[in-house]
């Protein structure tokens, strides 16, 4: 999620965009079909509001949670505060059941946060663990935040903030396991104070300590705020890992890149287009694969299947069928 608005500030991504798809792969492996609103925030309120970064997770339980900045029209990403929660018993059931704000912002000391912005959760050993940008007033040095929760209701945050620090607006952290490390992706630029957009990861074992940065995938276009490398998300399938990210070409876009390495992108390596804006990939409990998207004027989350081409349907993944469980190790 960037500090400032995107839309004005996207022509010279647009253009990096187009050269790329015009030079990049031409084998198609990700297609998504029609979107359809599973859940409107504007319901119960005065006035119309958004969803932007979320996160999809299923409870023990077999309820589906959302979580998601959220904010009144028009955008104000400085004033996003509060995350969503909505609730459904199914993953396609709309409209969601809208709860109580998650988490809102704690500007106090010691956690000194400016906002909150893209949640992301995972289950580990029966906690689940929400990763989410809390900014700072610095944005070299942005930071990454962790709550915990045993329900996906009472949110704790860990004593141990902040998990990450880095600018240039370090933000949209995404979790998966690789081997028998745990790595956070997120978005930031080749430099503190700018540079190259870039997804850079760091590693754990314990997803408390995080260390050896490193940078994933290198764009070339150069900024600060925004850019087309956020909403990082990793799928693994089989011996391929498919990166989405976005904001590309346009503010409702995004590109699917694939490798056999889940340290190491490239632009060249194209395919897929997704036309939406944070794209969320989330897995049914029958198996069938969707991806979402939602953003500034968008008045809520939107699901389309999601289809592949690369005949690993049975192939090792990081999104197993929900059942509840603790995920899966990424081989």
């Amino acid at each position: 999620m960037p500090a400032n608005p995107l839309r004005a500030g996207i022509a010279a991504a647009t253009l990096l965009g187009l050269c790329a798809s015009a030079g990049g792969a031409e084998k198609e492996l990700v297609t998504a079909g029609e979107f359809k609103r599973i859940y409107d925030p504007s319901v119960g309120e005065s006035q119309a509001w958004y969803i932007n970064d979320h996160t999809f997770v299923c409870g023990p339980d077999g309820v589906w949670h959302l979580f998601g900045i959220t904010h009144p029209d028009p955008a104000n990403p400085a004033e996003e505060r509060v995350f969503a929660h909505a609730t459904a018993v199914s993953l396609l059931r709309a409209p969601w059941v809208k709860r109580p704000f998650a988490l809102t912002y704690a500007p106090e000391p010691p956690w000194n946060e400016t906002h909150l912005w893209a949640p992301y959760v995972i289950c580990n050993e029966g906690t689940f663990y929400m990763y989410y940008c809390a900014g700072d007033s610095d944005h070299a040095r942005y930071k990454i935040h962790l709550a915990t929760s045993r329900d996906l209701v009472a949110w704790k945050r860990h004593p141990g903030n902040p998990m990450v620090v880095d600018g240039y607006d370090a933000r949209d952290p995404f979790v998966m396991r690789v081997g028998q490390k745990w790595v956070l992706y997120y978005t930031a630029c080749s430099k503190p104070t700018g540079g190259n957009h870039v997804v850079a990861c760091v590693t754990s074992t314990d997803l408390v300590r995080w260390g050896d940065r490193r940078v994933v995938y290198t764009d070339p276009e150069i900024g600060t705020f925004g850019g087309p490398t956020e909403s990082p998300f990793v799928v693994q399938r089989g011996k391929s890992f498919y990166l989405f990210v976005g904001p590309r070409p346009s503010y409702d876009g995004t590109d699917v890149f694939v490798s056999n390495d889940p340290f190491s992108w490239r632009i060249e390596d194209k395919v897929g287009h997704i036309p939406a804006h944070a794209a969320e990939v989330v897995r049914d409990k029958d198996g069938k694969w969707y991806v979402s998207r939602a953003g500034w004027g968008e008045r809520g989350v939107y699901l389309a299947p999601l289809f592949w081409r690369d005949g690993e349907d049975n192939g090792a993944t990081n999104m197993p069928i929900p059942n509840g469980s603790d995920p899966v190790l990424s081989r």
